[in-house]
């Protein structure tokens, strides 16, 4: 448990996040910060009341201002307009740009030590916006997207093969997007590779679906985008660099010459504990893997260039 952790947004995905966080009592304090007034104060106070049927002591605040955020061990950094239906995420670029180097300004300010864990879309272009803002070190900027993306992979291959989603290995590198690399030739089902158990055409189906599976949501609900699974992809990331677990989850992260690229973040395998990010995992990949990866990479750097700080 650490004294303090902040989420930055209290709409769908940063109040489901603070609630898992305190469920958790990975901190002792969780504060939610929102420009809105009322409403982190309400849906605080609201989690709050539920700790003792809960059972648990973490005390949820909500604030509209930075200075209960003072002094946070970890942010996650949900602020932004979700999409809808019918926008890219590259379609919030400019709009969210704004708002995360806002949010950035403030967390340098009153929480220099933090680690961040941006959750904002254009995931992969936000933190770098929150990297670029703050000046912290690429140990303690991180981007949510590769345990999300992995977790819908792995949920799409055990409704296929009927099989428990806890008995699914994989990994989905690259950027957050149309362009993310699930990586077939390490996905298997307890050991068993998945070329074994799925032909290769519901293979593709599948990992084609895992691509687009955020719009998928964004369809049905047509007002607004996911929230339960982002919450806890994020919260994830929390417990791995709160109980200093080692894990190695595929997160965004800024490259400096692994993989062969430097100057981005996109998602690869990452060692997370105390400090952060520890070390990022370089996995062999098949050229097909390598040159998608390359594609995502791509992709990921023209929204960059077009940021303006």
């Amino acid at each position: 448990m650490v004294n303090k952790i902040t989420v930055v947004g209290a709409g769908n995905v940063g109040a489901t996040t603070a609630q898992r966080l305190a469920e958790k009592e990975l901190a002792r304090t969780v504060v939610m910060v929102d420009v809105m007034e009322g409403i982190p104060q309400g849906k605080a106070l609201d989690q709050w009341q539920s700790a003792p049927i809960e059972g648990f002591d973490s005390r949820v605040i909500g604030t509209n201002g930075y200075e209960e955020t003072r002094d946070s061990e970890i942010i996650v950094i949900t602020a932004g307009i979700a999409r809808k239906p019918g926008m890219s995420r590259d379609d919030l670029l400019n709009t969210n740009a704004g708002i995360v180097k806002q949010v950035s300004q403030q967390i340098k300010s009153t929480s220099p030590n933090a680690i961040l864990i941006v959750v904002s879309n254009p995931l992969d272009v936000m933190s770098y916006v929150a990297m670029k803002v703050t000046g912290f070190p690429r140990e303690r900027v991180l981007g949510m997207a590769g345990v999300l993306d992995t977790a819908r992979y792995r949920a799409f291959i055990a409704e296929a093969l009927d099989v428990s989603v806890r008995d699914i290995q994989a990994m989905v590198l690259g950027g957050h997007g149309d362009t993310m690399v699930p990586l077939i030739s390490y996905t298997s089902v307890s050991g068993i590779p998945i070329t074994q158990l799925l032909p290769q055409a519901r293979i593709d189906a599948i990992v084609e679906r895992t691509r687009t599976g955020g719009a998928e949501i964004v369809k049905h609900l047509k007002t607004g985008s996911a929230y339960y699974a982002p919450s806890s992809a994020a919260v994830q990331m929390c417990e791995a660099i709160v109980l200093d677990q080692k894990r190695i989850l595929p997160c965004a992260a800024w490259l400096e010459g692994e993989y062969g690229m430097s100057g981005l973040f996109l998602g690869v395998p990452c060692k997370l504990g105390r400090r952060g990010l520890e070390s990022i995992i370089e996995v062999a990949l098949t050229r097909g893997e390598r040159d998608a990866l390359a594609k995502s990479a791509d992709a990921v750097r023209e929204p960059m260039a077009a940021v303006k700080l």
